[in-house]
């Protein structure tokens, strides 16, 4: 694994460092020393391993198909902005708008994120974007999403929200999973609670058992608490505020 040193160098330079790593043949590539860079691997589709050490700024993996990008630290605002396949590891937390207008790939946090996380993800063609907060979620989680799949583990588990206010506000499409519950006042007025059935568990036991794998947790300790469903009501929450 060739190893590229952040230190003093701006977004621009590390990102041509990574680039030229990558398109000389390096698989694998290491960033050290990350300081807030914005973002790296932006609009990236190699098929490449990413490690980073420390703190990516803003926009990490904009655009992105193809890498797998683990980040041994804290993500910024924006991460995995408009993905379209991947992945994005994060074994911290995470800002705000994580996964905003995301087409597909995967995107998984082992802690905390912030405000409107999965706003707008929509499934593309055969993609399906997934996103998975093994933490806790700020507002605003899901608003307006319209495909692909949130889910929120809240581990551990304390007296914290799992979730913040306004969950799916104006939601019009893919599910959010919640292990545990809310409190009801804490949902958008354009989302419904739906029943959680095998189907369900099917679907979503191969994401989890990999961000178990991932980030080792004990799966079937993950799986204990029963999960929440909450999908859209309609597929155009504010048809009637348009004209035509």
């Amino acid at each position: 694994m060739v190893e590229i040193d952040a230190s003093n160098l701006t977004h621009r330079a590390l990102n041509d460092n990574l680039r030229r790593a990558i398109i000389s043949g390096n698989k694998e590539v290491r960033l050290k020393n990350v300081l807030g860079q914005r973002f790296i691997a932006a609009g990236f589709r190699y098929r490449v391993r990413i490690e980073i050490d420390g703190i990516a700024g803003n926009d990490l993996a904009v655009f992105m198909d193809g890498p797998e990008i683990y980040l041994h630290g804290n993500g910024e605002d924006g991460v995995g902005n408009t993905i379209s396949g991947g992945k994005i590891t994060i074994f911290g937390d995470s800002g705000d708008l994580l996964g905003h207008s995301a087409r597909g790939g995967k995107i998984f946090v082992r802690g905390d994120i912030g405000w409107r996380g999965g706003i707008h993800a929509k499934s593309y063609q055969n993609k399906l974007p997934v996103i998975i907060v093994g933490g806790r979620a700020g507002d605003y989680l899901g608003e307006y999403l319209s495909g692909g799949l949130i889910i929120v583990l809240g581990i551990p588990e304390d007296s914290r929200p799992l979730v913040g206010k306004f969950l799916g506000t104006g939601m019009h499409g893919g599910t959010i999973y919640l292990r545990g519950s809310v409190p009801e006042h804490f949902l958008g007025k354009e989302v419904n609670e739906a029943s959680f059935n095998d189907n369900d568990a099917a679907l979503i036991k191969p994401y989890l058992a990999e961000f178990c794998q991932d980030f080792g947790f004990d799966f079937s300790e993950t799986m204990r608490v029963p999960f929440r469903k909450l999908v859209s009501q309609t597929s155009r929450p504010y048809g009637r505020l348009y004209a035509y």
